[in-house]
């Protein structure tokens, strides 16, 4: 079996325990059975770090339910091979070649003989993260819903934002908080750094660790780092300032907010497109240029190695990197003075055109099979679901059940990833004995 198809067949496999489990009486308020479709949609949205969500998730399921679900996100975010080689690690055991071999590929990680270092690595992070996390949303919801289930809401939005998931156990995600400038913070905060990269944050620590040695050593930040941070930090600004203009006079969004919460509620819309899916304005009443916006940085999404999804912050800066090295007359496209392999020029293009052709084709498809909804909302929900972002402007719960399928296919896509998923299909390339020659052609 090659990597690609373990790595696929695991999110299967974990999308499939996870629906039959919702599907169960016990999962369900009602203590009914669940729909098929229904558990479906929602184990494949938490697995693939989505948000998406077609019930409430806080009235619909039981604690048991949620618990499933926030289970779901966890493993989703780490990565099935993260956690599979993980519980090899506890048992003792020594994790195949094939199976370290899958979590690189997932994890973009350099090096097979630094994978057990790595994972241990990852999980430490995730722990002291989350923890953090639940530590201060206990400040805020405690007081608000007691112990028990303030713990338990801190427990749940604290895992559901370091993944980037974006459930929420509130019918309105965290509308009800956006005058909350500590929610809107650490919340931010979470998503941020589950959105950059488990390499990134190691390089860092690493960085400060060396900042308070007496022996201190020459430390550089791998080409990696240095364009996944600047990258995210431009479209942040970006971000922030696009939709502070696009929304300012929009009376079912920032305009009644007073200006710090302006502000704040900006500055969260721009960091949760990076692939969270939390909300604390209404998504469904931007203006057309506010959700153009929020479809574009959808699309770009989180950096690889993260819980996010989208085309990449490293893709996006190859491909505007290599268009101005083309404009200015350049051979080579150099990024901090390093040049880009033409290897990794060829996978960014096949991940935008792949990623794009996807998307057109999902879109189009439902344009045909949901009529009565309009093209801007299906195109975002696309958009969304691809990028396994979890923002919507309202418009999920209405899909036929066909629709609702093609949502899922579509989160389940871009959780696995567009190269992974066609090596998948098509199995291995098989090497060419043939050298063509050179030809010239007019583009553009």
């Amino acid at each position: 079996m090659t990597v690609a198809r373990t790595i696929c067949l695991g999110f299967l496999g974990v999308i499939s325990v996870g629906t039959l489990l919702l599907m169960l009486p016990v999962s369900l308020a009602d203590g009914s059975w669940n729909s098929f479709v229904t558990a479906l949609f929602t184990a494949t949205s938490a697995t693939c770090v989505t948000g998406l969500i077609v019930v409430d998730t806080g009235s619909y399921y039981s604690f048991w339910g949620q618990l499933i679900i926030v289970a779901l996100i966890q493993v989703g975010g780490l990565g099935y091979m993260t956690a599979n080689t993980f519980l090899l690690l506890l048992l003792g055991r020594r994790s195949r070649v094939r199976y370290r071999i899958a979590l690189q590929e997932s994890l973009d990680s350099g090096g097979v003989s630094s994978v057990s270092q790595l994972l241990k690595s990852i999980i430490g992070l995730t722990v002291v993260l989350e923890l953090t996390g639940v530590f201060v949303l206990m400040t805020i919801f405690i007081p608000e819903f007691g112990w028990t289930y303030g713990m338990w809401q801190s427990v749940f939005h604290s895992i559901s934002a370091f993944n980037n998931a974006g459930f929420s156990l509130f019918e309105d995600s965290l509308m009800g908080y956006s005058d909350l400038p500590r929610m809107t913070v650490f919340i931010t905060f979470l998503i941020i750094l589950g959105g950059i990269g488990y390499q990134v944050m190691m390089e860092a620590f690493f960085w400060i660790q060396n900042k308070f040695q007496t022996d201190k050593k020459r430390f550089r930040f791998s080409l990696h780092v240095k364009i996944a941070t600047s990258t995210t930090i431009t479209l942040l600004l970006v971000g922030f300032l696009g939709f502070f203009a696009s929304e300012l006079s929009n009376a079912e969004t920032l305009q009644p907010l007073s200006w710090s919460n302006k502000i704040l509620a900006a500055w969260f819309q721009s960091v949760t497109t990076r692939t969270a899916g939390f909300n604390t304005i209404d998504t469904g009443q931007m203006t057309t240029a506010g959700l153009f916006l929020t479809i574009a940085l959808m699309f770009i999404g989180a950096s690889p190695g993260s819980t996010g999804g989208g085309i990449k912050t490293t893709t996006f800066r190859i491909l505007t990197t290599c268009t101005k090295s083309v404009l200015q007359g350049r051979e080579n496209v150099i990024l901090y003075e390093r040049r880009v392999a033409m290897e990794l020029i060829m996978k960014a293009v096949a991940v935008t055109v792949g990623s794009i052709s996807i998307v057109a084709l999902s879109t189009m498809i439902l344009a045909i099979s949901e009529p009565s909804l309009p093209f801007i909302n299906l195109f975002f929900e696309t958009i969304s679901a691809f990028a396994t972002v979890g923002l919507s402007t309202g418009i999920t719960a209405d899909f036929s059940t066909f629709g609702a399928l093609i949502i899922t296919l579509l989160m389940y896509a871009g959780r696995v990833g567009i190269l992974i998923l066609m090596a998948a299909l098509l199995g291995d390339p098989k090497p060419s004995v043939l050298d063509y020659p050179d030809e010239d052609l007019l583009v553009g």
